[in-house]
């Protein structure tokens, strides 16, 4: 992948700082954020998925977020999609998009396509789906374990949505979703884009873990899981799986009390964010630029911004002298 950068991404673990840098440099140049989360596409789920606030969307417009509702999947293949067409939308507009969240999978999707999706029986698969549903996670488990044993680690780190759509593949296809990504041909070329990643160290990402838990708590997170399980959304709904719904929904089930679950919140956020590390470790393309996470906001978007141009990435400076954007 080659070429002058169509993008600007700002990634990083959980709590490094992502939102904060992406209004900074939306103050500078003309930008528009495309969300690169996998759980704020759900609508009616803003407090557990840390949505940035009304005002700063109705300054700065953002894309990718409120899509599906909570029983829905929207796979890294549909974002890369969505993506292209919002970056080509915000080029048109003479903007820079700026791809802002911590979903590996989406990322890639973007730099390096996934494969294209084998075409499974639509009637099949709402039946397959259905059973899938009435099943423990362990056997869920077992049968990844069996049909596609390479991708088990990642199906099962991945909750009940990845163990189904790794099942779903392998039963409705005949083939293991391992093999579809490495022998299907991918839904087109990478994109080229300046991808830089905030760094942040250990101890200082779990104090701000604690701190977000927290807040989400005093902001009403408890009510939101309560209205989004009044609606009738089952508790193993897609959007219901990920952390803070699923141990609230336990907390409201009577299964543990709120301190518990907060706790359990917090934990299981610090051990997302380790494997998002991981992720990043092993996956961010080598030119990908570390920034210092805990360095004055500002100190971070001019390191960004020069990396971009530094890339051959050119902006509309506001106040400032113009460069187009390069499509």
């Amino acid at each position: 992948m080659s070429g002058r950068p169509l993008f600007l991404a700002v990634t990083g673990p959980t709590a490094s700082g992502k939102t904060d840098l992406s209004l900074a440099l939306a103050e500078r140049v003309r930008a528009e954020v495309i969300s690169m989360d996998s759980r704020q596409v759900y609508r009616d789920m803003d407090i557990g998925t840390d949505k940035v606030g009304r005002a700063a969307r109705a300054a700065v417009p953002h894309h990718g977020l409120d899509l599906v509702a909570p029983d829905e999947r929207y796979s890294a293949g549909r974002f890369a999609r969505d993506a292209r067409r919002w970056m080509e939308e915000i080029h048109g507009r003479g903007a820079l998009p700026l791809l802002v969240g911590g979903t590996g999978f989406f990322l890639r999707a973007v730099l390096d396509p996934v494969f294209a999706e084998p075409p499974l029986d639509p009637d099949r698969l709402e039946a397959l789906r259905a059973w899938l549903k009435s099943q423990s996670r362990e056997r869920l488990q077992r049968w990844v374990e069996r049909l596609d044993p390479e991708r088990a680690r990642l199906a099962s780190e991945g909750g009940p949505q990845r163990l189904g759509r790794t099942l779903e593949v392998a039963l409705l296809s005949g083939r293991p979703l391992t093999w579809w990504h490495r022998a299907a041909p991918s839904e087109g070329d990478g994109l080229p884009g300046v991808v830089v990643l905030l760094d942040l160290p250990r101890d200082e990402m779990d104090r701000r873990i604690d701190e977000r838990v927290a807040g989400m708590v005093e902001r009403g997170l408890v009510e939101e899981v309560r209205a989004v399980l009044a609606a009738g959304y089952a508790k193993d709904a897609p959007g219901l799986t990920g952390t803070g719904y699923r141990e609230v929904a336990a907390h409201l089930r009577g299964e543990a009390t709120l301190d518990q679950a907060v706790e359990e919140i917090r934990r299981n956020t610090r051990r997302y964010a380790r494997r998002q590390l991981t992720w990043f470790r092993h996956q961010l393309p080598e030119s990908a630029l570390r920034v210092d996470a805990t360095a004055p906001v500002e100190e971070q978007a001019d390191a960004a911004l020069a990396a971009f141009e530094r890339a051959g990435g050119e902006v509309h400076w506001k106040g400032g002298v113009n460069n187009e954007v390069g499509t």
